[in-house]
């Protein structure tokens, strides 16, 4: 499993980074999560708001910071 977290670097950014690898860890999904912070990459992958999460290419949240559980929640969703 592929987890984007698409950020400029800001708090909520840093927040939502933290609560993805909190939720890899209680999920226990294997998968490598990376850190946008291109711009211009962040527009090719058609996110115009962040903190943002991409997990395997489909957009799963923009602009706000989900909790641990929804995330968590999203993990499962995307399990091979």
């Amino acid at each position: 499993m592929e987890i984007l977290v698409l950020g400029s670097g800001c708090a909520k950014c840093h927040d939502v980074e933290q609560k993805v690898h909190e939720a890899v860890k209680v999920t226990a999904v294997v998968a490598e999560v990376k850190k946008v912070t291109d711009i211009m990459e962040m527009l090719k992958l058609g996110v115009m708001s962040t903190p943002a999460i991409i997990i395997d290419g489909v957009t799963m949240s923009t602009g706000r910071v989900p909790t641990v559980e929804e995330i968590c929640g999203w993990l499962n969703q995307h399990r091979s």
